[in-house]
């Protein structure tokens, strides 16, 4: 057999071996014990570890498998029994806590995971308070952004400030390269470009408002981006090659405009928009993020509202600039108006009181003639003068009072009156002319007639006078009948009044007066022409029935004034007529007549009365005027004195003198005067019984006049022209009763 010359691997000897386990023994035991050091620490530091009690455990069960290593450096060598035992102990209790631990794990493992899902949950958790956080800052961010942007848009209302300042704020706040604005021109049909920034194109260039993308933009009030090669996009010149930036479009609210024009601005009658174009800068990678969008949506919607508030001013300061325009036309108007007015009042005023003057003089000198011996001849046409004059008279009175009815300074004079003797009154001056054309007259008081009233008893009288002159006028023979009496609620309302709204009421009654006639009537087509002024009916023109058209015109005024209707019903010409009037009276308590404002009575003759010796004194400037009524006064039978001044007559007047007639004349034009001979008499003569009684003869009709006489203490007023008969009337009144007293 040959030999072998193979070399087998030199194995380590059994001694070398032991003394690798032994050294490697002894670190594992060390390791073992120094890992329970190790959790001790743990746990004492960890305050809230929930599962100590395992820790524990794992400790014990590394300290065992220590010792177990330890005690197994024993064996190694001969060792006794005892060793073997211990050896034994420490195996079976390490494998007893091993397999304890090893349970308790299947059992912590679960919750592990489960910490760790926790754990997971809490990052995401904290990942999305992060995000949220990155937008509540870029929230607020992009609100400090806005309200800078408001404030500075809503620092002004001037429309072109605030589209400039919202171009320049916005290209400042997100670093634009190019901002434009636009507006839809006046037809609507096209957007032209009026607003931008860099002005690297010039503005005037007009888009078709139809193109896809303005519609694309406005049918939604979010910002969107759109095409940088768009018409409305193309905000830089064609030069050079460059990445152009991202753009974005957002529509701008304008006011509804439908009432009102704003300057060069379109009349809009529908929903019309402005279109802000916004460019990011070229050759960049930035884009538009949301909270930008959303800046800029809300920029628009502030953008709008200062519109509409800068339009709203802008025609409000129109509006305000035309209406101080009209307030100063107008203004111009009222005082041309008001100088007009006074112009014709003064007029008015002036030849009333000069015409009133020769009237004056004519009837008082007719009247005195009228009581001499005259022959027949004579006396007709003495009567025909007294007759002509009258009329003259009374168309005075008639034109004034329209014009103060016509300007609205006439007012009624309401007072207590008697409302039955104003009707005999009427009766008794309308029944010699009445006689003479062989005319039956009756009156018929109503039993529910109140005697006393109270109202205007002067405009009263003389809208009873003006309508049964007429129905005296126009008839030739037959009857007048004059009915009376209190209204009923039911047969207020007239259909062919419906302006005349009847309120009544516990102190106020509505009269009705019928004035019915059997003479010429009228036909029912000219019946609304009888009460306009100037204007007469066809037939009574042909009739020759005289008069100037102006009677029944201020009688209807008259009757508004007492809040009443007139109306006159014919069935034709030859047929008569009914004229018809309702006037408001107040109710009052059955005075006694001497409680009442004494009212001069004309229903005696008073043609033999003469007041012999009776010292009376004259005072009036015009040379005319003071003989007449020193001729009046002559026939009357007094003792007449006649000066020309109110110096002459405060030297001349004495206790002696028991009347004294002062001629009032226009304001400014010597009334004053008069006015201070009534103080100084009232301040001379302190005693009631002792002074003379102070009366003035005017040509004023207005109240006013009338007014301050009776303020300076005088004791009667006698409206021009004064006939023997109204003087007469004035010295009765005087001496019976010695209180103020009117007379015209």
């Amino acid at each position: 057999m040959e030999a072998c010359n193979c070399i087998e691997p030199q194995w380590p000897a059994d001694e070398l071996l032991m003394k690798y386990q032994y050294i490697s023994d002894f670190f594992i035991a060390l390791a073992y014990f120094s890992i329970p050091l190790e959790l001790i620490y743990f746990v004492k530091k960890s305050a809230v570890f929930p599962y100590r009690w395992v820790l524990v455990q794992f400790g014990a069960f590394i300290v065992l498998c220590g010792a177990t290593h330890l005690i197994n450096l024993w064996t190694f060598n001969t060792h006794s029994r005892t060793v073997a035992i211990v050896m034994t102990a420490a195996k079976v209790l390490t494998a007893v806590v091993s397999c304890a631990t090893a349970l308790m794990l299947v059992h912590i493992i679960p919750d592990l995971l489960s910490v760790k899902t926790r754990e997971l949950f809490l990052k995401n958790k904290a990942a999305e308070l992060d995000r949220e956080m990155g937008l509540i800052r870029t929230q607020e961010e992009t609100g400090r952004h806005v309200r800078m942007l408001t404030h500075e848009i809503r620092s002004t209302l001037d429309r072109h400030t605030i589209l400039k300042t919202t171009l320049v704020e916005l290209g400042r706040t997100l670093a634009l390269e190019e901002c434009a604005l636009w507006m839809p021109t006046r037809t609507g049909l096209e957007l032209q470009l009026s607003y931008t920034l860099r002005h690297q194109k010039p503005v005037g260039f007009t888009v078709p408002i139809q193109l896809p993308v303005i519609n694309q933009v406005f049918s939604t009030n979010r910002a969107a981006k759109i095409s940088p090669n768009c018409p409305v996009a193309r905000l830089r010149p064609l030069a050079g090659k460059y990445m152009p930036g991202e753009v974005v479009a957002v529509r701008v609210p304008l006011l509804h405009l439908s009432n009102f024009q704003i300057n060069d601005w379109p009349e809009l009658s529908t929903k019309r928009y402005a279109l802000m174009v916004l460019m990011l800068p070229s050759d960049s990678a930035r884009q538009w993020h949301v909270h930008e969008l959303e800046l800029v949506e809300v920029v628009a919607d502030q953008v709008a509202v200062a519109l509409s508030h800068a339009a709203i001013l802008e025609e409000s300061m129109r509006a305000r600039d035309l209406l101080m325009e009209q307030n100063v036309a107008l203004d111009l108007a009222r005082r041309e108006a008001e100088t007009a007015i006074r112009a014709r009042n003064d007029f008015l005023a002036v030849m009333n009181h000069e015409m009133r003057t020769p009237m004056h003089a004519i009837i008082a000198l007719s009247s005195l003639l009228q009581e001499t011996e005259l022959t027949p001849e004579q006396r007709l046409m003495v009567e025909t003068i007294l007759k002509s004059s009258n009329l003259l008279a009374t168309l005075i009175n008639d034109v004034l009072d329209l014009s103060r009815l016509e300007d609205g300074s006439l007012q009624l004079d309401v007072r207590t009156f008697n409302l039955h003797a104003t009707f005999r009154e009427v009766l008794n001056l309308v029944k010699p002319i009445a006689s003479v054309k062989q005319l039956f007259i009756s009156i018929n008081l109503a039993p529910d007639l109140p005697e006393y009233a109270v109202g205007d008893e002067k405009r009263l009288m003389q809208i009873m006078l003006n309508v049964v002159g007429n129905a005296v006028k126009f008839s030739k023979e037959g009857s007048i009948s004059i009915t009376a009496f209190v209204a009923k609620p039911e047969s207020l309302r007239d259909p062919r009044a419906p302006e005349f709204f009847p309120v009544p009421c516990d102190n106020h009654f509505y009269m009705r007066v019928q004035v019915k006639d059997f003479g010429s009537g009228i036909n029912p087509q000219d019946i609304p022409k009888v009460f306009t002024k100037f204007a007469q009916s066809q037939s009574l023109v042909s009739r020759n029935s005289g008069g100037s058209g102006l009677g029944l015109a201020i009688c209807k005024r008259f009757v508004n004034l007492m809040e009443g209707n007139i109306w006159i019903e014919s069935e034709g010409l030859g047929k008569g007529c009914t004229a018809i009037f309702i006037v408001k009276l107040g109710i009052t308590e059955r005075l006694n007549e001497s409680k009442l404002p004494f009212v001069p009575k004309v229903t005696r003759n008073h043609g033999q009365t003469s007041f012999p010796g009776l010292k009376v004194l004259i005072m009036d400037d015009n040379g005319v005027s003071r003989m007449v009524n020193k001729g009046l006064l002559v026939h009357l039978g007094c003792d007449v004195t006649a000066v020309s001044s109110a110096d002459e007559c405060l030297r001349v007047v004495s206790q002696e003198h028991k009347v004294v007639f002062v001629d009032v004349s226009l304001p400014g034009n010597g009334a004053e005067d008069s006015y201070r001979v009534a103080v100084r008499i009232h301040e001379r003569f302190t005693k009631r019984h002792g002074r003379p009684l102070v009366v003035a003869i005017t040509g004023n009709t207005d109240r006013v006049s009338t007014e301050n006489c009776m303020r300076v203490g005088m004791d009667g007023v006698v409206l021009k022209p004064v006939s023997v008969d109204k003087m007469r009337r004035v010295l009765l009144e005087l001496s019976e009763h010695g209180v103020y007293c009117e007379a015209h």
